[in-house]
């Protein structure tokens, strides 16, 4: 009976938690149009297949009769050159877009913060000199150019462009890990869990680990559209996703051979772009201050 009563009331103190971060994030507009816009955008890659006006023109599709159409009532975001519609490929490409965020995210999240970990606990060991100097020349080097360098000598894909993202994303979690772990590590229930013996697995990932969550997911946060944005950079010099994928990188690069007279067929796609990127930050924003996290 005790033990269940210590269960309901760790429950209920961790309800109210939750009740109280989402009143502290409710009370902010732009977090609210962020997570809106973003619940949107789900909800079409998530049911692109559905929703789109012309599905097939995700594929290998051509129709020259309705080629480099404007936006008309048939074609809101109007056609490409080779007469597939632009709103329904701009709906999957949200979807591949998305995907990629995850993945990466996925991806280096855990090996950073394991090597965040490992660095922060044993501070002034050989351990630590080998991950943070490796961990240094690698945040030397802009994500962008260090990722661009890595798709150059790859096949062009869309999976090497998110393992290349990986390379290029993942010391940054080890930094702020780092961080945290180097000022934690003399407080006291870590001192007292050392003392009563537990091993160190039991403090990294269960006392330690546990007070690095907030940061870390609002770095994943507003970290997930600046994805997004180096992975579209990537696919508009031609190292992301190949066609006929319809991602949005290559659609811009794609349409701006016809700018200006043609413009509808890079502007869209290049507007969900900025507007994906927009609701995480904004998102992220939230997060932050709700969280309490410092800007930094």
């Amino acid at each position: 009976m005790q033990k269940k009563s210590h269960t309901q009331e760790e429950l209920s103190r961790r309800w109210e938690n939750i009740r109280r971060n989402w009143y502290k994030f409710s009370r902010n507009p732009l977090s609210i149009a962020g997570l809106v816009m973003i619940c949107i955008i789900l909800f079409f890659t998530i049911f692109a297949p559905f929703v789109s006006p012309y599905p097939e023109s995700a594929g290998k599709f051509i129709n020259f009769y309705e080629a480099s159409q404007p936006p008309s009532l048939a074609h809101l975001c109007g056609t490409d050159a080779f007469g597939r519609d632009i709103l329904s490929r701009i709906f999957f490409g949200c979807r591949y877009s998305l995907i990629m965020g995850a993945t990466v995210l996925l991806l280096i999240v855990p090996v950073g913060v394991v090597l965040g970990l490992i660095a922060g606990y044993h501070r002034g060991s050989w351990l630590e000199i080998v991950i943070m100097r490796i961990t240094d020349i690698f945040i030397a080097v802009p994500p962008l150019i260090l990722a661009l360098a890595v798709c150059s000598v790859l096949t062009p894909s869309i999976f090497n462009a998110m393992l290349a993202i990986s390379i290029a994303w993942w010391p940054w979690y080890t930094r702020l890990v780092y961080g945290i772990v180097s000022s934690l590590k003399e407080e006291f229930f870590v001192k007292s869990a050392e003392v009563i013996g537990a091993n160190k697995m039991y403090i990294l990932f269960r006392e330690i680990l546990l007070n690095c969550i907030s940061p870390i997911l609002t770095k994943m946060s507003l970290d997930m559209g600046w994805i997004i944005l180096v992975g579209s950079s990537l696919s508009f010099v031609g190292l992301g996703a190949q066609p006929p994928t319809p991602d949005l990188g290559s659609m811009v690069a794609d349409g701006s051979k016809y700018i200006p007279d043609q413009w509808w067929i890079s502007v869209f796609p290049a507007f969900a772009i900025m507007l994906i990127v927009l609701s995480f930050n904004l998102f992220g924003d939230g997060i932050r201050d709700t969280l309490g996290v410092e800007r930094g």
